[in-house]
């Protein structure tokens, strides 16, 4: 079932355009994934709002959460303006066509899954509003809670690549990581939602970019992309939109992006490289075989893995001899065994009374 998207209102945009409310369906009431449907979250933020035209650009539907729908009005405005070229012999594509705003609050848990609907992959750049900085909750609630609701529902919607944004330095201890959790411990909060993400069993990528707050949408101009393993880097730099061409090209590329941390810096003397390539460097920590998802180790036989996976899921629990099984951890309390020290000196008392 395709949803209702945003149509193309004739003219230049206007600030007084009001976008409205998508009704997605859940699917838990039978849908079917759509491989072509992403799901972004945070998407009116400079990472979320670069990701969504990028996805655009690469032909992807997208399917932009936001608390209220009138804070999606910059997004549109700027997929308004947005020109594809079409094929030979046809005429320019438009964007907006495929952009569809819907109302989602992750601190609710209801609004989730209608939200998702259909879509088969998830983008999470959410995080607590610098401008907030006396929010002591702010983490906790954006960074940890809202992004583990959001994986949850992720897990109950079945969809097929979980795309999650933190930081660079996550999980590290020192300088810089040090001074960013002063505001509110952020980068604890935001390994607390990575650990929730890669227990989930979804297929994940993690992306920790490096500071975003000074370079501009320029920067890639004269900056390349390096990208690392997990707990690479301390520090470094990289643009918005150089993190949101790679989270969009990821969206596209899954099997070659699942299941990796990747930290994401920029370097003026880096030469530039396909993202290919540079992705493919980095090792996954799990890989697919089939629909069975197998722990990536060295020397070891991928097929025997999977065999003895599916082994220990077919494979019947032995049934307790015992029909009082359940009782075997209520253990009554033992009287407290006398210490040398009280013994003896009951003897020695026992002495003194004697004399």
């Amino acid at each position: 079932m395709r949803l209702p998207y945003f149509p193309l209102s004739g003219g230049a945009p206007t600030a007084t355009f009001k976008p409205l409310k998508a009704q997605a369906s859940s699917n838990q009431e039978g849908e079917i994934i759509d491989k072509d449907i992403v799901f972004v979250a945070g998407s009116t933020g400079r990472v979320g709002s670069r990701t969504v035209r990028e996805l655009l650009k690469l032909g992807f539907r997208v399917r932009a959460g936001v608390r209220r729908n009138q804070l999606a009005e910059a997004l549109v405005q700027s997929v308004q303006q947005m020109k594809l070229d079409g094929e030979a012999g046809k005429p320019e594509t438009q964007p907006i066509s495929n952009l569809e705003i819907v109302t989602c609050d992750l601190e609710k848990k209801g609004s989730i899954i209608p939200a998702i609907g259909d879509a088969s992959v998830i983008i999470c750049s959410i995080g607590a509003s610098e401008k907030e900085v006396f929010d002591v909750t702010g983490p906790y609630r954006i960074d940890y809670k809202a992004t583990k609701n959001l994986i949850e529902a992720a897990t109950l919607a079945k969809v097929n690549h979980f795309i999650l944004v933190t930081s660079l330095g996550t999980n590290k201890i020192g300088f810089p990581a040090s001074f960013l959790n002063l505001f509110w411990g952020v980068l604890i909060w935001k390994r607390k939602a990575e650990e929730a993400l890669i227990a989930s069993g979804i297929p994940y990528t993690i992306v920790r970019p490096g500071g975003m707050e000074r370079p501009t949408d320029s920067f890639k101009e004269t900056h390349n992309l390096v990208l690392a393993k997990e707990d690479t880097y301390f520090g470094g730099l990289v643009s918005n939109l150089q993190v949101a061409e790679l989270i969009a090209f990821m969206a596209k590329n899954k099997r070659l992006s699942s299941y990796k941390v990747v930290e994401v810096i920029a370097k003026q003397t880096e030469p530039l490289k396909p993202l290919e390539e540079l992705l493919g460097k980095i090792q996954p920590q799990r890989e697919i075989l089939g629909e069975y998802e197998v722990d990536s180790r060295p020397n070891v036989d991928s097929t025997s893995i999977a065999t003895e996976t599916f082994s220990r899921m077919t494979a019947p629990k032995a049934r307790p001899l015992s029909p009082y099984f359940m009782y075997d951890d209520f253990k009554p309390p033992s009287s407290p065994t006398p210490s040398k020290a009280k013994a003896s000196s009951k003897v020695t008392s026992s002495s003194a009374s004697g004399d």
